[in-house]
């Protein structure tokens, strides 16, 4: 009989899972679930197994990563890089393959490496999104260095971006003018010119996405590359992968902010800092080139699949615009909202809500100085397609198992042989000349594990490497110890349990980007969906201009200052003027 697995080890976890700060300790104390005798032991795939024909990572695939990101790959291509400016002449680049960050980095992330003593933490900056505030978790990390945001890169298996894989990344292959086209910035389009007033969460911007499906290559806060920076440097780059000159004073930043104008929006705009310098609106998004099979941690969170949407009797709400006033130099408007309602509004709005006189009222404030309509959307949860958890049960990832009583999932592998029923509920039966093997699934999100891609052609999760064989949520510690690249810093493998357990007292990636932790269902739960459907009601609201603004511009004589300040722009014939004129 095979060995159970008597050996219970005791796990003491300090789970993160809503938290980017250091919130109070959670004690808990998990026991492994020991799995049933067979008769056998497992064996390691032999010669005997036909080969699965793969189509190898496309265009447009995706995948988990062991940091709780989402890499996105791009393929081997030609594309055309720069455009007419003068620091960043047009001219075509080929770059190999890789896999990149779909998302910025956020607080959440990197307050793992954080908590393993893998990377430093952030400086706060003034205006920035607060590091230690679980509301921000899900919002780009600002306040780090180059060296910081390399490190994070390091530690995550990867590296920053070159700017040429960032700059590929943003336009795509014909090389767009802004991620999502040609079309003008927009702040339903990209966190941009004081839209937000600061950072977003990083997901916020769907419609925004990049040929690659990248979220806030425009936008929210810049980006480190791994470059330094030269002026000339696209006139004399090298025309296959260029890394950037081998030495200089500066390092190389891309993309935009949430401070940026329409005018440094384009995509091909370089920018540069001092590598040890840090601004509450550069932030960073890493580059895996060559992903390795990564082991599973011991535990994740438990998480509540995405799309739970309640459907019911559908009514329109009965809301409407009910006033327009000024006060202070602002301008003010305010919304009647039904009982029940739920609401999202524009991001050039700052609204708040309240009960008056037994009326739930919706005071927004508009954009300073100016006149703007803009859409306040009201909708029945019964009838939209805002998520509702309410009652909904957490599940756990293909390989684990729930322990409701701590609110995490333990990784329990299953034996690779097939059964007379087929496979357990999670895995894939695959036939491979004639014998039956099990193999790891999708999610209840339809997405493979971390490090797992889900392959066109064979339609199993497999290694980026083109392995079907990884053994991940197989009992197979011989192949596993074999083919793992093993674990990052601050974990140890565990042969026993052939997965990476925390050395700092239970430190696991906490909720992915776009879901937060809800301590009532003790799982990550999906954040919220921008509001459509027959049950909603869109509320044009104007916001008049209230008084002309302080002219701070015109006496600034210097370009350099005049375009560091937000509310200013240059011009070459009259100088320093209000960006509205």
């Amino acid at each position: 009989m095979k060995k159970v697995r008597n050996a219970i080890f005791t796990l003491i976890l300090t789970l993160i899972l809503s938290s980017c700060a250091a919130p109070t300790p959670i004690t808990i104390v998990v026991t492994a679930t020991p799995l049933p005798p067979t008769e056998t032991p497992a064996a390691a795939p032999t010669a005997t197994l036909a080969p699965v024909a793969l189509a190898g990572a496309q265009r447009g695939a995706t995948m988990k990563w062991i940091d709780g990101s989402a890499l996105a790959y791009v393929p081997f291509s030609e594309f055309m890089m720069g455009n007419e400016d003068s620091n960043a002449p047009a001219h075509k680049v080929t770059l190999d393959g890789y896999w990149i960050y779909a998302t910025k980095v956020t607080n959440r992330m990197f307050a793992q490496c954080v908590a393993v003593g893998a990377c430093t933490p952030p400086a706060q900056e003034l205006g920035g999104a607060v590091y230690g505030n679980p509301e921000y978790a899900n919002h780009p990390v600002v306040g780090v260095t180059w060296d910081q945001s390399q490190a994070y890169c390091s530690w995550a298996q990867g590296q920053l971006p070159s700017e040429a894989q960032w700059e590929k990344a943003a336009r795509g292959e014909n090389g767009n003018l802004y991620p999502w086209g040609s079309a003008d910035p927009a702040c339903n389009l990209l966190n941009f010119a004081y839209c937000n007033g600061s950072t977003s969460e990083v997901t916020a911007f769907k419609d925004g996405a990049s040929p690659y499906g990248l979220y806030d290559m425009a936008g929210n806060v810049f980006e480190w590359a791994s470059d330094w920076y030269s002026e000339t440097y696209y006139k004399e780059s090298a025309i296959v992968n260029p890394t950037g000159p081998e030495s200089g004073d500066y390092r190389v930043i891309r993309g935009s902010s949430f401070e940026s104008y329409p005018d440094q929006i384009a995509s091909a705009i370089r920018h540069f800092n001092a590598g040890a310098n840090h601004r509450r609106d550069i932030g960073f998004r890493c580059v895996v080139p060559d992903p390795k099979p990564v082991a599973p941690f011991c535990q994740t969170a438990a998480f509540i699949p995405s799309g739970v949407i309640s459907s019911n009797n559908c009514q329109l709400p009965q809301s409407e615009v009910a006033g327009i006033y000024c006060s202070a130099g602002d301008s003010f408007a305010t919304v009647n909202l039904p009982n029940g309602a739920v609401y999202e509004t524009s991001a050039k709005l700052n609204c708040t809500e309240a009960v008056v006189d037994g009326q739930r009222r919706l005071t927004c404030v508009g954009p300073k100085y100016q006149e703007s309509t803009n859409t306040v959307t009201v909708c029945n949860p019964s009838c939209s397609n805002s998520p509702d958890a309410t009652g909904a049960t957490p599940t756990c990832a293909p390989g684990y198992t729930l322990d409701a009583a701590h609110s995490v999932c333990n990784y329990t592998p299953i034996l690779g042989q097939a059964g007379a029923a087929g496979c357990p509920a999670g895995y894939k039966t695959l036939e491979r000349g004639g014998q039956q093997t099990c193999v790891i699934g999708v999610d209840a999100n339809g997405q493979c594990p971390a490090g797992l891609y889900l392959d066109s052609l064979a339609n199993v999760c497999v290694s980026p490497n083109g392995l079907v064989e990884t053994p991940y949520g197989i009992d197979n510690s011989a192949l596993a110890a074999q083919l793992y690249a093993g674990c990052a810093a601050g974990y140890s493998y565990s042969d026993t349990f052939q997965c990476c357990q925390a050395l700092t007292g239970g430190t696991y990636p906490g909720c992915v980007p776009g879901t937060k932790f809800d301590p009532a269902l003790g799982a990550c739960s999906p954040g919220k969906a921008r509001l459509s459907g027959p049950g909603c009601v869109a509320l044009d609201v104007t916001t008049i201009k209230c008084s002309e603004p302080k002219d701070i511009c015109s006496p600034i004589q210097s370009e350099a200052h005049c375009i560091q300040t937000p509310q200013c722009k240059w011009d070459e014939k009259v100088g320093c003027v209000f960006r509205n004129k």
